[in-house]
């Protein structure tokens, strides 16, 4: 079959599909009578509790005289501030991302010694099986860089001979060694997409076992596998803000639920890769990037506030840009008043548009983050604080890397690889039961039809 008749829709594929979406679709007010918590979420959006976890803590509200009081939002992994975290090591200029993964797996920081070792272990383990690149990612290369991530993990399970063992010391080795492959899985896959699609040149960089995770990233991504301290230095501070954020959000829900099976660590992984995929987990960062590139084009004064405002009212009454009504990078589920991400990485975002020469666009990123609550505020009834998110830079910080579009999802996932291996972990140390959330069933029973009697 080819494959415009496999991708084709059909008008006998329409009109199945009204009748599944028909058979769907469930009053609106039966979700109310009987407290359906919808997403995991009651009425005012406060998380319905359904775990526990040692892992990280997100902070955005305090308890005063029984009143829920939001603040600026901190995060912490292991109980230590994240901005902390971060403070130390660029005081001491070192690379970040290893040694908050050893963090994450092992609820402690490493002295010297076990950082070296640690470093050296996932050096180690940053090797492809032989012909892996030849075999499984030059052929057949996705147009979605998540999905090529996904089938190359799933096919790692083959080569493993103990994949389907879920012992702790043999999911450990599994998930270090998938945190020091994703990077080469990511990047090679978009090598041989642009290749095959784009009719790109087709090169493959070696990994230098002694670089860190984020120079692995430029090394083997840029054709003459250049990049300057600070390039390098931002993009490490991007995976430490990336890698964790509290148990429930959807990917580490994911790892949660699937972990709860007792299948293979690949197979969790896998899941939890199809989740961050989603556009309103882990994509919204290019969005940021196309909505400022329109906002560019359409604004012709960069500076001038009043201009600048029209044009974020546009977005939220859908008459700009995607036509969704939404100012993205703009808000979060939790975070009302900051969040600590987009924080912690302005300051480093400002360093590198001067390096780049790009401090005129950094000076509209500045200009919006201060715009867009007012805007939002006079537009709609907003009943929290609403402020700017991590994805609001960094998809800023990707563009003057240079890195591709089709790769932003993916750093994502190189750097959540360290949280969902820490929630696999603990969902097995704790060997809890299968997680099954309860769903209510609201059909009226039936009787049985002979097929000669039904209309």
């Amino acid at each position: 079959m080819e494959n415009d008749s496999i991708s084709k829709i059909t008008p006998e594929i329409i009109r199945l599909a009204e009748m599944s979406q028909n058979a769907g679709i469930i009053e609106q007010e039966l979700f109310t009578k009987y407290d359906v918590k919808r997403g995991l979420r009651d009425v005012n959006g406060k998380g319905v509790l359904a775990g526990l976890t040692n892992i990280s803590d997100v902070r955005a509200s305090k308890v005063v005289d029984g009143e829920t009081i939001p603040i600026h939002g901190n995060l912490f992994y292991r109980g230590y501030n994240v901005k902390d975290l971060v403070e130390g090591f660029t005081k001491e200029n070192r690379f970040g991302f290893e040694e908050i993964t050893y963090l994450l797996l092992f609820d402690k920081l490493p002295n010297k010694e076990e950082l070296d070792s640690f470093c050296k272990l996932l050096g180690e383990y940053r090797t492809l099986p032989t012909s892996f690149v030849r075999d499984i990612i030059m052929k057949a290369p996705s147009k979605d860089m998540m999905n090529t991530l996904a089938r190359s993990v799933l096919t790692l399970y083959s080569y493993d001979d103990r994949a389907d063992d879920t012992s702790i010391p043999n999911v450990l080795r599994q998930c270090l060694q998938l945190i020091s492959l994703f990077p080469l899985l990511s990047i090679y896959g978009y090598n041989a997409y642009k290749h095959y699609h784009d009719g790109a040149s087709f090169f493959i960089h070696s990994p230098k076992p002694e670089l860190s995770t984020a120079e692995t990233i430029l090394h083997i991504l840029r054709p003459d596998s250049s990049y300057t301290p600070l390039e390098a230095k931002i993009l490490d501070i991007a995976l430490v803000l990336h890698m964790e954020h509290g148990g429930g959000n959807n990917s580490s829900f994911t790892t949660h639920v699937v972990t709860s099976s007792m299948t293979d660590t690949y197979s969790v992984m896998a899941a939890a890769i199809g989740s961050l995929k989603g556009p309103r987990h882990g994509g919204a960062n290019i969005k940021v990037v196309g909505m400022f590139e329109d906002m560019m084009r359409e604004v012709s004064d960069w500076e001038d506030e009043e201009e600048v405002s029209e044009y974020l009212a546009r977005l939220l009454n859908k008459d700009a840009f995607d036509h969704a009504g939404l100012i993205y990078g703009v808000g979060h589920a939790v975070y009302s008043k900051s969040d600590p991400r987009a924080v912690i990485f302005k300051s480093f975002v400002e360093r590198l548009s001067v390096e780049k020469g790009l401090e005129k666009e950094f000076a509209l990123y500045s200009l919006v983050e201060k715009l867009a609550p007012k805007v939002i505020a006079k537009e709609r009834k907003i009943y929290k604080g609403v402020s700017i998110n991590v994805d609001f830079y960094s998809g800023f910080v990707y563009k003057m890397l240079d890195l591709p579009y089709e790769l932003y999802t993916p750093i994502f996932a190189i750097a959540r690889i360290t949280g969902w291996s820490a929630h696999r972990l603990e969902e097995l140390a704790n060997n809890g039961k299968i997680i099954r959330p309860a769903y209510k069933p609201i059909h009226d029973d039936c009787r049985y039809k002979a097929l000669d009697k039904r209309k």
